[in-house]
């Protein structure tokens, strides 16, 4: 501060920057997280949650990321992989990262921050060269340091100490990222979106507290003085205002007239433009309004459906690569990605069917030898029987390998060995 105390010096946050056009006040603003929409509203991540309609998109997809199986794999010799049951990654991402979450509750905190900011951050104990415990942080408790091509991350502890841990220590989980290394800042991405749909939310509070009536003026050729105009204006404020005087008849004396002064909301376009900023909420989050249950009267039983499969291809999809390939490069060593180990979400689990259309799956991926029966049986939650675990076809169907390759191929099977 030394440097800013020369006198005729301004201070800080009274100079313009040259570069960005933002004034230091700006920046201050945006170090304090209070930074205002171009709507007046300051927004960060926790008006951001209050507003309904991004609240409920960060909720779809942060559950969908959490109840999603989530395990660690490795290969088998004839090829196929299994779950590394025996990995201790395997227990921290499946069932219990930490001694304070479950591993839904950490996939959700984690899908939240990212979704929300575009960043997760989650430290890792490691014991003896193994991580033994994953601990999510806060997003603005942990502040990334690129320095040399190289990155720490200062955390901001719960006592108020700050300790500075190497990028081995921290998985750093980044939404879309224009520098590489750290995910655009989601919030200040959305500020404009978001401030102007609170700044609707706040015009309706305003108006449905007042009475649902437009402000206006109270008129008279009278000369009041003080005394009296203020006691009309409460007077007429006791009578008219608040929403259990909505739609009262208004008495007029002595003259006076009443003259709205602001627009009505049917000219506004109120409604209109709260529909409309919830598709832009949507559209920020790559949401589908339909999952927030912001349908119009076209949506068919038939387009839904479409609808939900768009939703987890388009939305869910890119969100569940990002964490597989980041938890791979981060929770596994070289070793063990070159030995083919690997981390996946069995995305089929959203997928629910009918009980018909369960049966024809089956059906058909048994009569294919896809699936036998001990495992469509474990896909139902039952349990394997003797006799289960062997694949079947059907008797007029044979491996096409034991066909002599020497023989002409002209379409029949008469060279073809007896099924």
């Amino acid at each position: 501060m030394a440097n800013f105390l020369t006198k005729n010096r301004p201070w800080p946050w009274q100079k313009k920057s040259t570069s960005s056009g933002l004034s230091i006040n700006d920046i201050w603003a945006e170090l304090l997280g209070q930074s205002a929409s171009k709507a007046g509203i300051s927004v960060n991540w926790k008006t951001v949650l209050q507003y309904s309609t991004a609240q409920a998109c960060i909720r779809i997809i942060s559950e969908d990321i959490a109840q999603l199986p989530f395990a660690a794999y490795r290969p088998l010799e004839g090829g196929g992989s299994e779950q590394a049951t025996t990995h201790p990654i395997h227990k921290l991402i499946k069932t219990k990262p930490n001694n304070n979450q479950t591993a839904f509750e950490m996939r959700e905190q984690i899908g939240m921050h990212l979704v929300l900011t575009n960043n997760a951050y989650v430290w890792k104990n490691i014991v003896r060269g193994k991580v033994v415990e994953l601990l999510p942080f806060e997003p603005h408790q942990v502040r990334p340091i690129r320095k040399n091509g190289q990155t720490t991350y200062a955390l901001s502890l719960a006592d108020g100490k700050q300790e500075t841990v190497p990028a081995t220590e921290i998985w750093h989980l980044r939404g879309p990222s224009w520098n590489g290394w750290q995910g655009m800042d989601g919030v200040r991405l959305m500020r404009d979106t978001i401030g102007l749909a609170l700044a609707l939310e706040n015009h309706g509070s305003r108006m449905f507290s007042n009475g649902a009536t437009v402000g206006g003026l109270l008129s008279t050729e009278a000369n009041l003085t003080t005394e009296q105009a203020k006691s009309l204006r409460e007077s007429w404020d006791s009578r008219q205002s608040g929403g259990e005087n909505a739609y009262k008849t208004a008495v007029m004396w002595g003259g006076m007239k009443w003259a709205p002064m602001a627009t009505p909301n049917d000219s506004a376009q109120f409604l209109e433009s709260r529909r409309f900023q919830v598709e832009e909420a949507c559209r920020h989050f790559k949401v589908l309004p339909m999952m927030v249950g912001h349908a119009d009267k076209t949506t068919t039983y038939a387009s839904a459906e479409q609808m939900v499969l768009i939703h987890l291809r388009q939305t869910l999809g890119p969100w569940l690569t990002r964490i597989e390939q980041s938890a791979n490069c981060n929770l596994l060593t070289d070793e063990e990605l070159a030995a083919g180990y690997f981390t996946k979400f069995t995305r089929n689990a959203l997928l629910a069917m009918t009980t018909q259309a369960r049966a024809d799956f089956y059906s058909k991926m048994y009569g294919i030898g896809a699936l036998n029966p001990n495992e469509i049986r474990e896909l139902e939650d039952l349990n394997p029987y003797d006799g289960g675990e062997k694949y079947r076809v059907p008797l007029n169907m044979i491996d096409p390998s034991a066909i002599d390759p020497k023989q002409p191929t002209d379409g029949n099977t008469a060279n073809a060995p007896a099924a």
